[in-house]
């Protein structure tokens, strides 16, 4: 298994120019190999993430101002969905904040694009997680032409500022790609269709998204290109592979909540003054 901090360093996207036709959906650059040693991984993780989120959530009761969000992005079928049932589901739900970020409403086109996004931040001590995010602004935004060039253009500078707010409020803030393949995507889709319980998730639009592969690609580079920070760090999930994505966002979360130590507050009461009261309490 990889040591400390080597599985962010190793989905850290590149300085530079950033281009996805030269990372591999499939690959598995460290970790587990196979499926049965990722759920073996896991297992470990889960106790890990468990025991960590605990502590965060612990440490927010007791006024504490930390929290964590992490954001998920990818093409349709690349698994948002997934990531949140089999890692975030690890965890307390308790201790778990999740924001889905849809068509924006009327009311939410009335206000600036981050206003929507302001009002789902993780409170402390917990974990957020948003289903898309306020990079769809420079996405969906940008491919389907919904406002002008110059408005997207400026967004990229305004998202990194918001995320530098965010640190310096206390919000840890780790974003993950999930990296699919054009091919991995048509299997997915095809799979909707032949199993009658998840037809509901199909959606004849995916097609129209789809089409527009190589644009998407495009304006996923920049934002990892432009975006990327070491407050808010991207990475680029293989993610062909469901297992392999799922123990890769689970490892960057874990070492990430590692690095932030979060700690049991002290009581503010006498442990042995209660301990004896207790022993020496009656119940009739």
């Amino acid at each position: 298994m990889s040591s400390d901090h080597d599985v962010r360093e190793t989905f850290r996207v590149p300085a530079g120019p950033v281009e996805l036709t030269g990372i591999d959906p499939r690959d598995r650059p460290t970790g587990p190999k196979d499926k049965d040693a990722a759920e073996e991984a896991m297992a470990e993780l889960a106790v890990r993430l468990d025991t960590l989120q605990e502590a965060l959530y612990a440490e927010g009761t007791g006024g504490g101002r930390r929290s964590l969000l992490l954001v998920l992005q990818g093409m349709d079928t690349s698994g948002k969905g997934g990531v949140i049932g089999h890692v975030v589901g690890l965890v307390n739900p308790q201790g778990v904040h999740i924001a889905s970020f849809k068509r924006p409403t009327a009311e939410e086109l009335a206000h600036d694009f981050l206003w929507r996004i302001r009002r789902q931040v993780p409170p402390a001590g917990r974990i957020g997680v948003f289903d898309r995010s306020h990079y769809e602004d420079v996405l969906v935004a940008r491919v389907d032409s919904l406002v002008a060039p110059d408005v997207w253009e400026a967004r990229y500078d305004r998202i990194s500022a918001f995320e530098r707010e965010l640190s310096e409020q206390g919000v840890t803030v780790v974003k993950c790609m999930l990296h699919i393949s054009p091919e991995e995507q048509a299997e997915r889709l095809l799979a909707r269709l032949d199993e009658p319980a998840k037809r509901w998730k199909y959606n004849p639009g995916d097609l129209d998204s789809r089409a527009k592969w190589p644009a998407y690609r495009e304006a996923y580079e920049a934002a990892l290109e432009r975006c990327d920070a070491d407050v808010a760090p991207w990475y680029v999930i293989p993610s062909d592979r469901k297992w392999y994505r799922n123990w890769a966002v689970a490892a960057i979360l874990a070492e990430t909540l590692a690095d932030m130590a979060p700690v049991f507050p002290a009581p503010d009461f006498d442990v042995e003054e209660q301990r004896a009261l207790l022993k020496e309490s009656v119940v009739r």
